[in-house]
Parts: C-alpha cells; structure tokens; sequence
C-alpha cells in the first residue's frame, strides 16, 4: 500500500543524482501513494477472497493461487495504477489509453519475474493476515520500477529540454 511512498522517493532520488530532475516533486509522491492506497485495498480483499475459494497450503492450492493471481489481479492493479494516476493527473482517456498500450506489458512481464516466486513463498508458508505486509515488503523494489516506468516519458521530455 504506502510502500509505494519509498519507492517513488527512491526513484526520485535516483533520478535527481543522474541530472533530470533538481528537486523532489511532492505532487508525484502524492499521486503515487493514493494509486497504492488504492490497489492496497483491493489486494486485501483480494487475497480474503482467494483463501475463501481456495483454502488450504498444499502444493496444487498455491500453483493455482499464483496462477489466478497472476491472471486476474496482477492486471486488474496495472490497469488501476494508470488509471488513478491518469485521473490524479488530469489526463484525457485518449492519453491514458496511450499510455497504458505504452508501459502497462513492462510492468506486466516485471510482475511475472518477481511475483511468482514470491507468491509461492506467500501462499505457501505465511497466514492470511500477513499477505499483503509481505507483498508490501517486496513491493519496494517492484514500486522503485514501477515509478521509473510510469515516470520514464516525463524525465525523457525533462532531459531533452536540457539539451
């Protein structure tokens, strides 16, 4: 959910020291951490509802846990990361939809790499209450990047205006 917050400012950070930027932007943070708190909520429910209709820590119940997840709430998160920041940002539908054919496969293809594993290591050995704490704890290298790709177009626009 808020881990979000670090992970924008690391970015941020990263971005300051490589010259594109001089100052942190508060309003991107902010933008940031009201997408997370959003997707944080819907992963909580999310994972209630995953444990109602597949109890159990067996070895077939998490495969299919890690398979659904990854098929149904991995892009249902995307899809509400771009559109709360499209929304914060004041963005027209147009532009929205551009972005997202844009970088929503980068973030999907990460979430393949890094979530699957963890995933298995989430369903299979930690209770209902500590899922998304976990998630939250992998998610600040997942949000650092997550960050540098929705940002990646305004540092670029920020660094050719340099030149």
């Amino acid at each position: 959910m808020l881990i979000i917050i670090p992970g924008d400012v690391l970015e941020q950070h990263y971005e300051i020291l490589k010259g594109e930027w001089n100052k942190w932007s508060f309003y991107r943070t902010r933008n940031m951490a009201v997408s997370g708190m959003s997707i944080g909520i819907v992963c909580h429910y999310w994972y209630k509802y995953l444990d109602a209709k597949l109890p159990g820590r067996g070895i077939n119940i998490v495969l299919k846990k890690v398979v659904i997840d990854q098929l149904v709430c991995s892009p249902l998160c995307i899809t509400m990361f771009f559109l709360t920041l499209g929304i914060l940002e004041n963005n027209s539908w147009s532009e929205l939809k551009e972005e997202v054919l844009k970088k929503a496969h980068r973030l999907y293809i990460a979430e393949w790499v890094i979530w699957p594993p963890a995933q298995l290591f989430n369903f299979y050995f930690l209770p209902t209450r500590y899922r998304v704490l976990y998630d939250n704890t992998i998610s600040l290298g997942y949000d650092v990047y997550t960050s540098q790709v929705k940002h990646d177009n305004v540092t670029a626009n920020a660094r050719s205006m340099k030149l």
